[in-house]
């Protein structure tokens, strides 16, 4: 009964951190504010160009409004004064439209508005369908700013979302793919395992490839909602956590692809057979289980920002890979035996062991640190070439305030 009650309530919490609904709702509160501010000083009676523009400069994020918004909004106003001199010189007719779109392109590329050349071409042949009088042509260059400063300060004033919660979401949902395909892959190796099921379980771990392209695709948007939001504190630091954690899940499901044709392999050599003695098997099995465990839990801990709670998560995860590190001994001493009585198979039964020493090598907490420290040095590094007086800036303010704390204290 509680469930179905606040179920609207969950529903409209999600629609309301949906980018589709988010952008919908701001492009259109800002088409409909850059219209009535046109109607009031625009001599046009339907100033259509302002909520134009407001819709092509909105961006779902603030890093990609401060980035991209000022060639997008010279790319609307270039093609809006290619209309306007098109209506006043030749009007709109089939050929006119032709040699417009041709210009538009060829000028969109001397001013350099990079992506959006596409663009100027866009925007000149709608402002060229509502340009017809040469008196108010004109009219739509004010149009055109008006929809283009709206636009601007709804992205500046109303920040979007910080998107980093559906990024830990896309994160934590792969994982646990990782972790289903984990079990299932060590509870058919433990028995007999047919070829086909053995190459079934391999294109499985094909698969995940496109889903790691799609958290990845959350990822960067969550990136670009933490750039340059004043909401957001120690925005490089959750870029980084999240980044790294995402690059260690995608070589872990590399590396469990790899595990996956090596005991397909295994299967056409001892078709009919099982791929390893009982107690090797059961080893098995019980090593990918732990490994599972233990990826879900390093999903976690990269997509929590409570220190307590990420505090915990990195015991837990610690603890979990002590164990499937004493399962792996176990299991290399089993795998050894069986090689030794059965020496045709030896490369892959030593390659078996090496892949989840891999797996169980990228999760470790302590190559996690060594890499968090070398990326935020790399990334420090790298702003301080690019904006060197910016950074010099920004440490001696940093330096004062921690002087001014000192003192107070």
């Amino acid at each position: 009964m509680v469930r179905e009650m606040t179920a609207p309530a969950v529903r409209f919490v999600k629609l309301h951190r949906d980018p589709v609904a988010v952008q919908t709702v701001r492009s259109s509160a800002a088409a409909t504010v850059a219209y009535v501010i046109a109607t009031r000083l625009s001599p046009e009676a339907a100033p259509l160009t302002a909520p134009l523009t407001a819709l092509l400069v909105v961006q779902v994020t603030l890093y990609s409004t401060l980035t991209t918004g000022m060639r997008r909004v010279n790319s609307v106003v270039t093609g809006v004064v290619v209309a306007i001199l098109f209506s006043l010189l030749v009007g709109l007719t089939w050929w006119s439209l032709g040699l417009l779109i041709l210009a538009s392109l060829v000028i969109g590329h001397v001013v350099r508005v990079d992506e959006f050349v596409p663009e100027v071409a866009i925007s000149a042949m709608l402002v060229l369908g509502v340009t017809t009088h040469g008196d108010t042509a004109w009219a739509r260059i004010v149009e055109t700013l008006i929809g283009a400063v709206v636009g601007m300060a709804f992205n500046l004033l109303l920040a979007p979302p910080v998107w980093v919660e559906e990024a830990g979401e896309s994160i934590e949902e792969l994982a646990r793919r990782v972790r289903q395909l984990m079990l299932r892959i060590g509870e058919e190796a433990a028995g007999r395992t047919p070829p086909d099921r053995a190459a079934a379980r391999l294109h499985e771990a094909r698969r995940l490839d496109h889903d790691i392209v799609e958290v990845d695709a959350d990822l960067r948007q969550a990136e670009d909602s933490l750039r340059l939001n004043p909401r957001v504190r120690e925005g490089l630091l959750h870029r980084v956590v999240l980044r790294t954690g995402l690059d260690t899940l995608e070589i872990c499901t590399v590396v469990l692809r790899v595990l996956a044709r090596t005991l397909t392999d295994l299967a056409k050599e001892r078709e009919g057979q099982r791929l390893f003695d009982p107690e090797t098997g059961a080893a098995f099995e019980e090593l990918l289980a732990e490994i599972a465990d233990a990826v879900v839990s390093f999903a976690v801990l990269v997509t929590t920002s409570v220190s307590a709670n990420a505090e915990s998560a990195e015991e837990r995860l610690a603890a979990q890979l002590r164990q499937a590190a004493a399962t792996r001994d176990r299991l290399a001493r089993l795998l050894f035996e069986q090689a030794r009585r059965d020496a045709r198979q030896w490369q892959l039964l030593g390659a078996v062991l090496t892949e989840v020493n891999r797996i169980l090598d990228e999760m470790d907490t302590e190559h996690r640190t060594r890499r968090l420290f070398e990326e935020l040095d790399r990334h420090s590094q790298e702003q301080r070439r690019r904006l060197p007086r910016l950074t010099r800036l920004w440490d001696r303010l940093r330096r004062r305030r921690g002087g001014a704390s000192h003192r107070s204290t």
